[in-house]
């Protein structure tokens, strides 16, 4: 029973870990001719879903990646993205509509650095 336990507590810390990543869940919305953020910063795992909230049909395309089919109102499209890169997309019915994905790798973080140049000193029996 111990063993169960520690094992437990021992992945709850691991997953907890700053350097143990979580896929992200995100959202860009399609109304009034417009995908809402036009521009979405994401990392390497990370999911997207295009959700359709205008009273006409949309598509989302980005050639030779990933392409919806014709989505009605309230309609939702999701990809997952496996590799860096930006990765332009738009409306194949309403081509003026555009908006782009960066995909960043897990190192490319804005993480501070650990300082390993500090030197501490002992002032003691001074």
């Amino acid at each position: 029973m111990r063993g169960g336990f520690a094992a437990a507590l021992l992945l709850a810390l691991a997953s907890a870990l700053p350097g143990a990543a979580q896929a992200a869940n995100l959202e860009v919305k399609i109304g009034n001719f417009t995908f809402g953020p036009q521009k979405l910063t994401v990392k390497v795992g990370d999911t997207v879903t295009w959700i359709n909230e205008d009273d006409i049909p949309h598509t989302v395309v980005s050639v030779g990646k990933f392409r919806s089919k014709a989505l009605d109102t309230d309609d939702k499209y999701t990809f997952t993205f496996t590799a860096a890169g930006t990765y332009e997309y738009f409306c194949g019915l309403h081509p003026h509509m555009q908006g782009s994905i960066v995909v960043e790798t897990a190192t490319g973080d804005a993480a501070t650095p650990e300082r390993t140049d500090v030197t501490v000193v002992s002032r003691a029996g001074r």
